[in-house]
């Protein structure tokens, strides 16, 4: 059983995607827009192309001829996908799913209007003037998203009639892809927000992990857990919403649901179909496979019976402080195995910028997940990208 699979996109989650095909025997061609990406240091092939110039991704399609074409990052011209699977070729999970959900709107109104699930009150603005009556109708506090973005890029929250103009600016900029267009959404008086990463499985039931409690930062997570404690009721309503949009969407593989919790309950927020930053916590080994390997799996078609919590743990991130020319050097790593029961991943990313992700640090065991967050948090310390 060894298949062809086309990766589209090629940065740390990618990579760890890569390396969990590679140890089920399958051969990797890595594709992003620039050389030296994360993946493509462990994959067999890599292309380096623009992922938004369709006729470029038809030809590479059409060049590797793959058994699964596997999307890892936003910015794709994903309405090919559809054209894809009438020629036979299978998209993870889905060219639907693919297509709903690197775009914003797509995913919202499925969600909200489609199928009933709760989430904060919501307008599109494609002007500074629509953003404005936007802001009328959500009230203030509000945050304002790019319809296509990742990592936080782009989003901000408005808390005065300054800020309007500012946040419009700041979400174009922070856009990926053409797409010029945004969201604005009711800020929700939330307590915590989880990832509950959800895999779907044609051999198989859908299966949910243990809920991955995380802080985020400039729109970017800074450190996570697993698991998060939170009431059985508010969990079991997370899971039958993240089994609703996921079948709506349909396909198989994993799936990172983001979700508010607060007095009131549970609000949807938004999915990825594919591993989540979030999760990289699961490297910790807090379950039996980790969310790279359930989604190698899922892929293949190798059937998961259940997914146990294994051990608390954490993960926090390492970022850089300033831009680097190549091939930036980690110093203190020595320093960074001095706690027990921690680890590190150093992503191999060719340049840097602030606030880039470069690395992440890991910790498990008995503690609690605090204890274990601030453990992961001073390995991150340790290490410094220079």
């Amino acid at each position: 059983m060894r298949k062809k699979i086309l990766l589209l996109g090629s940065g740390e989650l990618g990579k760890e995607v890569v390396i969990a095909m590679q140890r089920l025997g399958q051969y990797i061609i890595a594709v992003d827009n620039y050389k030296n990406a994360p993946a493509m240091q462990v994959a067999h092939e890599f292309e380096v192309i623009n992922m938004l110039d369709g006729a470029e991704l038809d030809r590479i399609v059409e060049k590797h001829q793959p058994d699964f074409i596997v999307p890892e990052v936003e910015s794709i011209r994903t309405e090919r996908f559809y054209d894809y699977e009438q020629q036979g070729y299978i998209v993870i999970p889905s060219a639907k799913a693919a297509n709903f959900t690197m775009n914003r709107k797509a995913i919202r109104d499925l969600a909200a209007i489609d199928l009933g699930v709760r989430t904060a009150k919501y307008k599109y603005a494609t002007s500074y003037q629509e953003l404005k009556e936007g802001v009328a109708f959500t009230g203030m506090p509000c945050v304002v998203k790019p319809l296509m973005s990742s990592s936080g890029k782009g989003q901000s929250v408005i808390k005065t009639e300054s800020d309007i103009e500012k946040a419009w600016d700041y979400a174009l900029e922070g856009s990926r892809g053409d797409l010029m267009e945004v969201i604005v959404e009711s800020f929700i008086d939330f307590d915590y927000e989880i990832t509950l990463l959800t895999l779907t499985q044609n051999n198989g039931d859908t299966l949910f992990c243990p809920p991955i409690g995380h802080r985020q930062e400039r729109g970017d997570y800074q450190e996570s857990w697993q698991p998060m404690t939170m009431k059985d009721t508010h969990l079991k309503t997370a899971q039958k919403m993240a089994d609703k949009v996921t079948k709506a969407l349909g396909g198989s593989g994993i799936w990172g649901v983001e979700f508010f919790v607060g007095e009131d309950g549970v609000y949807f927020s938004e999915l990825s179909p594919r591993p989540h930053d979030t999760g990289m916590v699961t490297l910790a080994g807090t379950q039996n496979f980790s969310e790279f390997e359930l989604h190698a799996r899922a892929i293949l078609g190798i059937p998961v019976l259940d997914i146990p919590l294994v051990r608390n743990g954490a993960s926090a991130v390492v970022l850089a402080e300033n831009e680097s020319g190549e091939w930036p050097t980690f110093t203190g790593l020595e320093k960074a195995v001095n706690y027990k029961n921690t680890d590190f991943k150093i992503f191999g990313k060719p340049t840097t910028r602030k606030y880039r992700r470069m690395a992440v640090a890991l910790a498990h065991g008995s503690e609690t997940c605090s204890e274990l967050v601030i453990k992961a948090k001073e390995v991150a310390k340790k290490i410094k990208v220079h």
